[in-house]
């Protein structure tokens, strides 16, 4: 009969004539009482199956055989196997699996060779598995299920993976070759086309936030089903395929309009940008998975470089609008702009400083991003804004309204931004001379506050750093014990009693700043005062040298006007100006000069507080608001104020210029001394090796100028500490 004349055997009748053999040879597998198959058997079952999947179509039943064929080994193994291997327990459950997994292979054999049409034709053409490979491919499918969230019979997956291992007997041969090589296979393939999809429809943080659960799930699983060994394995394929691939391709999808939005300072745009920032660092694992491939992090650190940089940026940028508009024009306003822009710079910085504590990349790439705090703003650098922020905060009366605990929370805060300031030296003077005012004029609010911040200092940049300071607020404490001596020497004394309450500070010189010490003329009220002092302080000792800073002395006054006696606060030298008056009525500029021994610069600014400015103790002929040397001053006895006690300020000096030049000069000794040092020990050094090194020693407080270097190189030589080689003028030699 020709193949078109061949009866059509239908699916049910065809597949019902097959599951007669199958169970068949079930039954002889399980021992049970069955005549063996003969030839005849095998090849009418084969011919069946041939004859289906030949048959034109409608009724080509390749498909649903192969199909059928999947099903019976998943029937088989939750009807026969798990109940039989649920029944036994120790040695018997054992030998119960030995016999199982014999019986399952032999089962796929005999079955691999009744369906054996299908592996060599319609398996080829659709490029299926294999028909040993269904056994494998069952468990992998239900692997699948799972992971698209589907419920599945746990239990079933452990017990059937339980089998590979335990067949082993202590040995992972049969699990590793027979199961998890293929497992991992299937995984990567999976994966690989999730991603691959994810990349094109995702957003970074997105895709992100998949790859995170992927990685969860399957760490779930290892626990669930599949042996411990299997984790590390499975987790580095996975990484591999979500991470390694797509590592630049993810970040360039969020990171392609990031460099026009910095170069075009659209800052406000790129805080698009900080999503994946976020999301990476309050994430710990998920921030965690970039770290685990190779060179993976660098990118990400790159972009989180990039996007503190804008926002540290944007604040300088902030800060200069508001110190140059026009309703900020007053200096107290500026100041407090200022002040305020400091202080949302602690914030950004506490902000990412808390994501990249444990990671040393982030570390640098944060304080790259921060290096543009050091430029300062507004014509202030950062170390003075720095240390006009710390005095703001310890001085009384601080518009911060901070608890003791806020206020240590704060200063910790300040000092860590002490690593971004490359001029530490210059913080040091400024906080030296701030320091000084609070402590001199009693405007420091708390001692123990003063001295948690030096403590907090010297850890951070050393002891030399604080040294001078730490001695500072250790006078004050002297201070204190000096003035109740004094006291107790006035009243055991009484014949001595100037007759005016006087207190002295005294300070050990080299520890504080330098101050201007003018032969002042003092009038004889006050010339009695410093002779009973310094009698009595050659009681304390003989050794020391007392020298009168009266610039910064303070004076009480009353002044006798014909509305009322008001008291005056004011310097030691607008007092000892207005003290003249008491002899005379009408005093010249040119003899108010001569009488105090004053420079014009210091009479100028005196004159001006008393005849000019808010307070007119003195009326001034002319009557202009500039002090000449033809003035004229008398004094002005109708002046009167609601208040009766005011206190006459001088007008303020800029110190930040004085300031600068000290610790310019200051420098030029650093690189003397630190020239120095280099060449004693190495004897013998090339001027590049010297600059070097010299720039090393001298960086943790402040970057030398490599021209500065050179000069102080050529200075040293002519003063005989150095020379250059003979044969090789490029190379110095130490001169002992």
């Amino acid at each position: 009969m020709t193949r078109g004349e061949r009866e059509i055997i239908l699916f049910e009748q065809g597949w019902e004539l097959m599951q007669t053999a199958i169970t068949k040879l079930k039954n002889i597998l399980e021992g049970l009482p069955e005549p063996q198959f003969s030839s005849e058997d095998y090849m009418m079952l084969y011919t069946t199956i041939f004859n289906m999947c030949t048959q034109r179509p409608p009724h080509d039943y390749s498909q649903q055989i192969y199909y059928k064929y999947r099903e019976t080994f998943e029937e088989y193994i939750t009807s026969t196997v798990l109940p039989s291997l649920k029944e036994k327990n120790d040695e018997f459950m054992l030998r119960e699996l030995v016999k199982r997994w014999a019986i399952y292979r032999v089962l796929g054999r005999w079955l691999s060779h009744f369906f054996s049409y299908l592996d060599r034709y319609f398996i080829a053409r659709w490029n299926l598995p294999r028909l040993n490979e269904v056994g494998l491919t069952c468990f992998r499918d239900l692997i699948n299920k799972e992971r698209e969230g589907e419920q599945v019979d746990r239990a079933l997956l452990r017990n059937v993976l339980d089998i590979f291992v335990a067949i082993g007997m202590g040995q992972m041969d049969w699990y590793e070759n027979d199961f998890e090589a293929a497992f991992l296979k299937d995984t990567v393939a999976y994966y690989s086309q999730k991603a691959s999809s994810w990349i094109l429809e995702d957003s970074c943080p997105d895709y992100m936030l998949k790859a995170e659960k992927c990685l969860r799930r399957e760490k779930d699983g290892v626990s669930l089903y599949l042996h411990s060994s299997t984790e590390a394995k499975l987790l580095e394929k996975i990484q591999h395929e979500f991470l390694s691939v797509y590592v630049t391709q993810l970040l360039e999808k969020d990171n392609s309009q990031c460099h026009a939005l910095v170069r075009d300072d659209k800052v406000e745009d790129l805080s698009r940008m900080s999503e994946l920032l976020f999301y990476l660092s309050k994430n710990k694992e998920r921030f965690r998975l970039l770290f685990r491939i190779p060179r993976g992090i660098e990118p990400v650190s790159s972009l989180f470089k990039q996007y503190v940089t804008a926002e540290v940026t944007a604040l300088v940028k902030q800060a200069e609008d508001a110190a140059s508009n026009k309703k900020a024009e007053k200096k107290d306003m500026v100041g407090l702009q200022e002040q305020v822009f400091v202080r949302k710079v602690i914030e950004l910085h506490e902000k990412y400083q808390a994501y990249v504590n444990d990671y040393h990349t982030f570390h640098k790439a944060l304080k790259e991003a921060f290096e543009v705090f050091n430029k300062g703003v507004a014509g202030s650098s950062s170390a003075e804004l720095l240390a006009t922020f710390c005095d703001n905060i310890l001085k009384k009366g601080s518009s911060w309204k901070l608890s003791d605990e806020d206020i240590e929370e704060t200063l910790e805060k300040v000092v860590k931004l002490l690593d971004y300031i490359s001029d530490k030296d210059l913080f040091a003077e400024f906080y030296r001379k701030k320091l000084a005012r609070r402590l001199l004029f009693g405007k420091s609010a708390n001692d123990d506050h003063e001295r948690s911040i030096l403590t907090k200092i010297k850890r951070k940049c050393g002891g030399q750093f604080t040294s001078k300071m730490e001695r500072m607020v250790t006078d004050l404490t002297l201070t204190r014990e000096n003035q109740t001596s004094w006291e107790e020497y006035l009243s055991n004394n009484s014949h001595a009693n100037p007759g005016i309450d006087l207190t002295v500070t005294v300070l050990t010189t080299g520890f504080w700043p330098s101050y201007k010490s003018f032969d002042l003329n003092l009038p004889p009220e006050l010339v009695k005062c410093v002779e009973v002092f310094q009698e009595f302080y050659q009681t304390k000792t003989k050794h020391r040298k007392l020298t009168w800073i009266y610039s910064l002395g303070t004076c009480n006054i009353s002044g006798k006007f014909e509305p009322k006696t008001m008291e005056l606060i004011m310097t030691t030298y607008q007092a000892s100006a207005l003290l003249l008056f008491n002899s005379s009525d009408r005093l010249s500029y040119s003899d108010i000069m001569t009488e105090l021994n004053l420079t014009d610069n210091d009479i100028v600014r005196l004159l001006h507080s008393l005849s000019c400015a808010k307070y007119k103790i003195l009326n001034k002929e002319p009557n202009t608001k500039t002090i000449s040397p033809t003035d004229y001053f008398e004094f002005n006895s109708k002046f009167t104020d609601k208040m009766r006690r005011i206190k006459i300020l001088l007008p303020p000096v800029d110190e930040k210029k004085k300031v600068i030049e000290d610790v310019d000069k200051d420098r030029l000794y650093a690189i003397d001394a630190s020239i120095v040092r280099v060449m004693k020990s190495r004897k013998v050094l090339g001027h590049q090796q010297l600059v070097m090194e010299c720039v090393e020693q001298l960086g943790h407080m402040f970057k030398p100028n490599l021209k500065a270097i050179k000069k102080r190189i050529d200075d040293l030589i002519t003063r005989d500490y150095l020379e250059r080689d003979k044969d090789n003028p490029n190379f110095f030699r130490y001169l002992a």
